[in-house]
C-alpha cells in the first residue's frame, strides 16, 4: 500500500456500521488539510487521506486509503454544506474534478455554496491503486470493445479477454477485487460525509458517477441533500446492456458528425449526410479488406470515430481522421497523458474493469456475445457490433460480494437529472429508464444538443442555468424541462 498524500484526516471510527449499505455516522472528527502531492496538477486545492475498511461488513478489518481534494468556499457566510464530485469512469480520478469545473466555469454561487470536494475512488489513483499487469498498449484498450467482423472474431477476442481477466486474478492487487464495487465506493462517499463532520452530502456525478450518485441515494436516502446526474447511465449501472449502450448511442449521435462534414466541404468526405454516412462505412470496409501500411485497420478507424463523437470539439478531429484515411496521408496523433510516476501503468483501465466485472456476475458463454452481436450489428449498424462484444467480465476471477444495488424510488425528492440528447456514451434511452427508477425522486432537464457531458460542458443556458438554480437554491424545475439548442 502506498504512503498516505500529504495530509491526513482523522476520522473518529464508529464501533460498528449495522449492514452494509446503513452506516452509522461517525461521532466526532478532525480533518487536518495540507498541501497536494507534489509534481500533481492539483494548484490551489488542499489535499488529504482518510482510511476505509476494504470490506464494509468488517468494519475494523483491514482498511485502504481514500484522497480527497477540496476547493473551499471563498463565502463562510453562505457556505451550505459539501459538493462531492465523481468524474465517471468508474476508473477516472476525480481529485483534480474540482479544477476541470472551474476551468469549464462553475459559478461563483456555487462555489460561495460549497466546499467542492474531489474523489479518487477506491482502486484509483492517489488512493489505494489496483492494477492488473497490463502492457501499456493493452491498457488503452483493455476495456473498450473491438467491433467484431462475424462470430469467429468475438471467439478470437474472447481468448484474449479471458487472458486480461486471468493477468487482474495473479496481479498484486488481486485481494482487493471482490471489494471494488459501486456499492462500496457509495459507503466510502459516506465514510468522507462523515469525516467532513456534515450531516447531508450534495453530489456531482458525470457519466458513471450517475450510477455511483444514484446508489448512493438507494443506499443512503436520507444523507444525500441535491444530487445531480450529469449524462446518466441506466439503472442497470455495469452490465452488457450498458455497454450494447454505446450501440444506440452512436447512431444518436453520428448525424451532428455528418452535418459537421457536410458543412465543411474541404474534407470532401460527402456532401449530404446520407453521403457522409455512406463514406464512413466505406472507409472501414476497405479498412477491413486491408489496413494501412502502419496497421491501421478497420477496427480502429471505428473506435477513433467513436471517441471524436464525444465532445463537439472532437468532431474536426474524427473529419480529419477519415480525411486521412480517404487520401492516404499520416494519420493524425492521438495525445495521451502518462498516469503519474507513483500510480499503475494500466490502473485506469484496471480500476475500470474491477468495477464494472465486479458489480455484477456478467454471462460466460461466448456465444451470448455473438448472438449480441449480430443482432445490434442490424439494430445499430455504425457500431453496434463492437459495442455488444465480449469484455472481461465474462472470465473475472472474483465473484460479486454482494447482488447490485436496486435502484428506486424510495426517499426523499432530491435528484436532477441532466442530459444531452444525442450523447454517444450514455444515451437518452438509459437515462429515461433511470429517471423512470427513480420516480418522483427525481426530474430531468434535456438539452437538444449532442455529446458527453451536459452541466457546463456545452454552453446551453438554459440548461446550466436550471442546474445551477438547484445547486444553490434547491429549486428544480416542477416537472421534467427540455431545453432548445443554443449556440
Amino acid at each position: 500500500m502506498r504512503k498516505s498524500v500529504v495530509a491526513v484526516l482523522t476520522l473518529a471510527m464508529v464501533a460498528s456500521l449495522g449492514p452494509p449499505g446503513v452506516a452509522a455516522d461517525a461521532g466526532p472528527s478532525t480533518v487536518n488539510w495540507g498541501k497536494c502531492p507534489s509534481g500533481t496538477p492539483l494548484g490551489p486545492l488542499e489535499c488529504g487521506t482518510l482510511k476505509v475498511p476494504l470490506d464494509h461488513r468488517e468494519p475494523d478489518g483491514k482498511t485502504i486509503d481514500i484522497s480527497i481534494s477540496r476547493l473551499g468556499s471563498a463565502a463562510p457566510e453562505k457556505r451550505r454544506g459539501v459538493l462531492l464530485l465523481s468524474s465517471g469512469g468508474p476508473g477516472a480520478p476525480a481529485m483534480n474534478y474540482p479544477l476541470i469545473l472551474n476551468y469549464l466555469g462553475l459559478p461563483q454561487s456555487v462555489k460561495d455554496t460549497y466546499d467542492v470536494v474531489g474523489m479518487d475512488p477506491r482502486g484509483v489513483g492517489y488512493s489505494t491503486p489496483v492494477t492488473c499487469d497490463l502492457p501499456p498498449g493493452t491498457s488503452q484498450t483493455a476495456n473498450i470493445p473491438d467491433y467484431a467482423l462475424d462470430p469467429a472474431d468475438v471467439a478470437a477476442r474472447a481468448k484474449r479477454m479471458a487472458e486480461t481477466a486471468a493477468k487482474c486474478g495473479s496481479s498484486a492487487t488481486a485481494s482487493l477485487l471482490p471489494y471494488m464495487t459501486t456499492a462500496n465506493t457509495a459507503r466510502d462517499m459516506d465514510r468522507v460525509r462523515a469525516a467532513l463532520g456534515e450531516r447531508k452530502l450534495s453530489f456531482l456525478g458525470v457519466s458513471y458517477g450517475t450510477y455511483l450518485g444514484a446508489v448512493y441515494a438507494s443506499l443512503f436516502p436520507h444523507r444525500g441533500d441535491r444530487i445531480v446526474l450529469d449524462s446518466s447511465m441506466s439503472d442497470e449501472g455495469s452490465a452488457p446492456s450498458a455497454s450494447r449502450g454505446f450501440g444506440r448511442g452512436v447512431e444518436d449521435r453520428f448525424p451532428d458528425l455528418a452535418k459537421f462534414i457536410v458543412a465543411h466541404p474541404e474534407y470532401a468526405l460527402g456532401a449530404t449526410e446520407e453521403q457522409v454516412k455512406r463514406k464512413y462505412f466505406e472507409l472501414a470496409a476497405r479498412l477491413d479488406a486491408k489496413p494501412r501500411p502502419d496497421g491501421f485497420d478497420g477496427r480502429q478507424f471505428r473506435k477513433r470515430t467513436f471517441e471524436g463523437m464525444y465532445t463537439d470539439a472532437g468532431l474536426p478531429q474524427a473529419a480529419e481522421l477519415w480525411r486521412a484515411v480517404e487520401t492516404g496521408e499520416p494519420l493524425p496523433e492521438v495525445p495521451s497523458s502518462p498516469p503519474p510516476p507513483d500510480q499503475p501503468a494500466d490502473n485506469a483501465a484496471a480500476a475500470q474493469l474491477a468495477v464494472l466485472c465486479g458489480d455484477r456476475n456478467w454471462p460466460e458463454a461466448v456465444e451470448f456475445y455473438q448472438r449480441n452481436v449480430e443482432i445490434d450489428r442490424v439494430r445499430h449498424p455504425i457500431w453496434g457490433a463492437g459495442a455488444a462484444n465480449i469484455w472481461p467480465c465474462a472470465f473475472w476471477p472474483a465473484e460479486p460480494s454482494e447482488p447490485p444495488v436496486k435502484i428506486t424510488g424510495h426517499g426523499p425528492s432530491n435528484v436532477l437529472i441532466v442530459q444531452n440528447l444525442r450523447d454517444p456514451s450514455t444515451p437518452l434511452a438509459g437515462a429515461r429508464k433511470m429517471r423512470a427508477a427513480l420516480g418522483e425522486r427525481a426530474r430531468m432537464i434535456t438539452a437538444d444538443q449532442g455529446g458527453h457531458g451536459a452541466y457546463l460542458y456545452l454552453k446551453n443556458k438554459c440548461l446550466n442555468d436550471a442546474t445551477t438554480e438547484y445547486l444553490v437554491t434547491g429549486q428544480r424545475p416542477r416537472q421534467d424541462l427540455a431545453c432548445a439548442a443554443t449556440g
